[in-house]
């Protein structure tokens, strides 16, 4: 695909929202990649990063390397992602302890859209879309629910905890921060991001590297013969997720393995439901406005 400058410039604007989104413990940057119509593309390139594409490395062959992995795309996407990430970490977390009913409103909203509008990309709807759909969505209510637990801190773990998380930040519906909550290490990636732990950063990111190498082709091959179904269990993914970014919370103790944990339910609307309202239109809106614009452009 030909590109101009100024559309690089936009796919780092979309990779900065992918990096925000995946801050936040609850909200995908697969979402917002399928809100704004880059998400079959990213999966495909992340797939071109196979042994084939080393081998060209390895002989040197550095433009048909960066062809084949489509390298401009990539490193647009991941520079806007990197932004977001180092810039926008200690905003996001702010404005979470802050500001919550807030912050979760907009991406309850912008959540909701996209299951409503990835669902209309579904060409039939039998049985086999069905329950897909009903699979995908109660697989990510019980995720949302899943109690975290204390795990350790060696490094084998983080690897562990990069090649899980980052499966699910390219799922729409599961956030790969919400993994790492689960996991009991999202407020310890977060202080590896801003005192920048290069080693804990590293091994991570290398976990990363390969589970998202390995479970891209999965999901191409899913999206190319299976794309109804696939696309059903995805829109159940970002259904049953809409749990966990409910904006009205209360925060309880839980007894886990002898440990007293910090867990939060859902509560029925309270404090800020003017303002509340407000953001979730807003949220669904833009859905609305960038699905009528990638529509256009296709």
């Amino acid at each position: 695909m030909e590109r101009k400058l100024k559309d690089y410039a936009l796919l780092t604007l979309k990779g900065m929202c992918m990096g925000a989104a995946d801050v936040v413990p609850g909200v995908s940057g697969g979402t917002i990649a399928f809100i704004v119509g880059i998400y079959d593309e990213l999966i495909d390139s992340i797939k071109g990063i196979n042994v084939h594409a080393f081998r060209l490395l390895c002989k040197g062959q550095l433009k048909a390397f960066w062809k084949a992995i489509n390298g401009n795309f990539l490193f647009s996407l991941l520079l806007g992602i990197g932004i977001s990430v180092f810039s926008l970490a200690k905003l996001i977390t702010y404005l979470l302890e802050t500001e919550p009913v807030l912050v979760w409103s907009f991406f309850f909203g912008l959540v909701l859209a996209s299951t409503w509008f990835v669902s209309k990309d579904i060409k039939e709807w039998n049985w086999k879309t069905i329950l897909g759909f009903l699979a995908g969505a109660v697989v990510a209510f019980y995720i949302t629910v899943a109690t975290p637990t204390e795990t350790p801190t060696n490094l084998l773990f983080i690897f562990f905890c990069g090649a899980i998380a980052i499966c699910a930040m390219i799922l729409p519906g599961i956030s790969g921060s919400f993994i790492l909550v689960l996991l009991g290490k999202y407020f310890y990636i977060m202080e590896a991001v801003e005192t920048l732990d290069l080693v804990v950063l590293g091994i991570f990111a290398l976990g990363c590297f390969l589970g998202i190498t390995s479970f891209s082709h999965v999901l191409s091959y899913a999206l190319k013969k299976f794309r109804n179904v696939t696309l059903a269990v995805l829109s159940g993914f970002m259904l049953g997720s809409l749990n966990k970014v409910w904006p009205w919370k209360e925060k309880i103790e839980e007894m886990v393995e002898g440990q007293n944990l910090i867990v939060e339910q859902n509560v029925l609307p309270g404090e800020s439901l003017a303002e509340g309202v407000v953001l979730m239109l807003i949220g669904f809106i833009l859905v609305y406005v960038l699905e009528k614009i990638s529509a256009r452009k296709a």
